[in-house]
C-alpha cells in the first residue's frame, strides 16, 4: 500500500475505546471519529472453536426462533385467581422474579415482598411472623418463569392474587401476570406496611372483579397492536407506559362503565388505572413472555428466551440449552434517586421485567422513548445510540414494533448470546430501583447493561451441547 501523499493531507484521528478521549479532541479542535468497540467476552478456546464451526447451524436455528417470536400474537383473554389458573400453583407456593433463589439468599426487597404476601394470604399476622414462616421450610419458592408467569421487581405471586391471562393466538400457549399496584411503597418493591396489604386486598376484592367482567365484555384485547401504537406515542413499554396505559384505558373504560356493579365502583377503578401510568407494564411483560415461550427448545439456537433478575442473581435461558438457567451477580443500576436516597441505598437489579428487552422492547426500543434517557440525565441521541447497539446483538428486527425516529425501523429482536460474547456488547435494560432493605420500597429508576457472566456461561453451555450433538 502506497503512502504517497500521506503527509501532505490533513491527518484525522480514529478513536477506539473510551469516548472521553474523543471529547478531549473535540475540545481542542482536532478532527476525529469515534469507533464503538469493546473486547469480546472471554470464553474457553474449545467453546470458541465449536461455535465457529457451528455458525451455519446456529444462524439457521436463530432465524427459526426469531420467526416464532415475531409471529406471536399475544391477546389479553381474561383473568383468574392464581391458584385456579397458574400451572402448578399451590397454597404454600410463592412465585418470585428471576432465577431460583432460596430464602437464605434472597435480597431485602424480595424478602419484604414475601413477608407481605404471607400476611396478605393470612398465613401470618405480622411481618416478623411471616419472616419466621418463610425461613421454616413450610413455604416453597419457585421462579415465576417456571410457571408461565412473570412479575415486575420482586415479582411475587401468591395463591389468592388475581392474574391477567394472555394467550398467544399463534401457538395457543398462555402467560400470566399480576395487576400493577402503582409506584412507590408497594409490595413488588419490598414494602409490607398495613396500607400495602390493604391496597392488595382492594385490588383482589374490587379491581379484579370489575376488570374480569369488563374483559368478558370486550373479548380478547390485541396487546401486540396496543404495544405497536404505544411505541409510536413515546413509550418503550418497560419504564414508560403512559401511552400504553392510556390506550388500554380507552379500550376498557366503556366496558367497565357498562359492567361495574355501581357508578362509585366504576369511578374508583377508572381513577386508579388513570392515575397509574405503569398499569400496562405487567401486560407488556406477559405479552413478551407469551411470544418468547414457543421459541424455547430449538436445537442449536443461541437466542435468549428469558432474561430475569432476583435482586441477587441475573439469569438467562437460551432456546437451545433445554431450559437451563445461567446466572451471574446482579449489578446495581445507574439511577436517578428520589430525594433522600443514594446509590448506597440501592438493591442490585431485580425483576422479570427484562422480558420486555428479551422481546425487543424496553431498552431495546428506547430510541422510541428518549424521555426515559432524560430521566437519568442523558440526551435523545443517547437513546438512539443504545438501540442502534442492540441491532448488533440480535437475530432479527420486529415487523410489528417500529421506531418512528429510525424511519419506522423494526426494534432489534431476538438476543443472540453468541453475538453478545463475540462483540462484547451487553443487552441494555431500563429499570426501577428498590431499596436494599425490606419494607422501604422504591427509591429511584435507572438503566444498566446486563452482566457478562451469564452470557459467557450460556454460550459455553450451548457449545457443550453442540459438541454432544455432532
Amino acid at each position: 500500500m502506497s503512502n504517497k501523499g500521506l503527509f501532505s493531507e490533513k491527518l484525522k484521528i480514529v478513536n477506539i475505546g473510551l469516548r472521553s478521549f474523543k471529547e478531549t479532541l473535540d475540545v481542542s479542535g482536532a478532527e476525529s471519529i469515534h469507533v464503538e468497540w469493546k473486547p469480546p467476552v472471554g470464553i474457553t478456546a474449545d467453546a470458541a472453536k465449536i461455535l465457529a464451526g457451528s455458525r451455519v447451524r446456529i444462524e439457521e436455528a436463530n432465524l427459526k426462533a426469531a420467526a416464532i417470536i415475531n409471529g406471536g400474537s399475544p391477546k389479553l383473554v381474561g383473568m383468574g385467581s392464581a391458584i385456579d389458573v397458574v400451572p402448578g400453583m399451590q397454597k404454600n407456593l410463592i412465585l418470585h422474579a428471576g432465577p431460583p433463589v432460596s430464602w437464605e439468599r434472597m435480597c431485602g426487597p424480595m424478602r419484604g415482598a414475601v413477608m407481605g404476601a404471607l400476611v396478605y394470604e393470612g398465613f401470618a399476622k405480622t411481618p416478623e411472623d411471616a419472616g419466621s414462616l418463610a425461613a421454616s421450610g413450610k413455604i416453597r419458592f419457585e421462579p415465576c418463569h417456571e410457571h408461565q408467569a412473570v412479575g415486575p421487581m420482586a415479582g411475587i405471586i401468591s395463591a389468592s392474587m388475581p392474574v391477567f391471562i394472555v394467550r398467544n393466538e399463534t401457538h395457543g400457549n398462555l402467560s400470566f401476570c399480576t395487576q400493577n399496584e402503582g409506584l412507590g411503597k408497594v409490595l413488588r418493591y419490598g414494602a409490607y406496611a398495613p396500607e400495602v396489604i390493604e391496597h392488595l386486598r382492594w385490588m383482589e376484592k374490587t379491581l379484579y372483579p370489575v376488570l374480569k367482567n369488563a374483559l368478558v365484555s370486550t373479548g380478547p384485547l390485541d396487546l401486540k397492536a396496543l404495544i405497536a401504537q404505544a411505541l409510536h406515542m413515546g413509550d418503550e413499554v418497560h419504564n414508560r407506559n403512559r401511552a400504553a396505559t392510556s390506550l388500554f384505558y380507552r379500550a376498557i373504560a366503556p366496558h367497565i362503565v357498562r359492567t361495574a356493579p355501581d357508578t362509585g365502583t366504576a369511578v374508583r377503578v377508572l381513577d386508579f388505572i388513570n392515575g397509574n401510568d405503569h398499569f400496562f407494564l405487567n401486560l407488556s411483560m406477559a405479552a413478551s413472555k407469551a411470544v418468547l415461550d414457543p421459541a424455547s427448545g430449538i436445537e442449536s439456537s443461541s437466542v435468549v428466551t428469558v432474561m430475569a433478575r432476583n435482586g441477587t442473581d441475573f439469569g438467562i435461558k437460551l432456546s437451545g440449552t433445554g431450559g437451563e438457567w445461567f446466572t451471574g451477580e446482579a449489578p446495581v443500576p445507574d439511577a436517578l434517586f428520589f430525594a433522600g436516597f443514594t446509590r448506597e441505598d440501592a438493591n442490585p437489579d431485580i425483576g422479570d421485567s427484562a422480558i420486555t428487552e428479551t422481546g425487543g422492547l424496553g431498552g431495546f426500543a428506547i430510541a422510541a422513548s428518549p424521555a426515559i434517557v432524560k430521566f437519568v440525565g442523558g440526551r435523545a441521541e443517547d437513546a438512539i445510540s443504545y438501540t442502534m447497539q442492540m441491532y448488533e446483538i440480535t437475530a432479527s428486527e420486529s415487523p410489528a414494533y417500529q421506531i418512528p425516529g429510525l424511519d419506522f425501523r423494526g426494534t432489534p429482536t431476538g438476543i443472540d448470546a453468541v453475538k453478545v460474547v463475540q462483540k462484547g456488547v451487553m443487552p441494555f435494560i431500563d429499570t426501577g430501583v428498590a431499596h436494599k432493605k425490606p419494607g422501604v420500597g422504591q427509591v429511584g429508576a435507572g438503566v444498566l447493561s446486563a452482566p457478562e457472566e451469564p452470557f459467557r456461561k450460556a454460550v459455553e453451555g450451548l457449545a457443550a451441547r453442540l459438541a454432544g450433538n455432532k
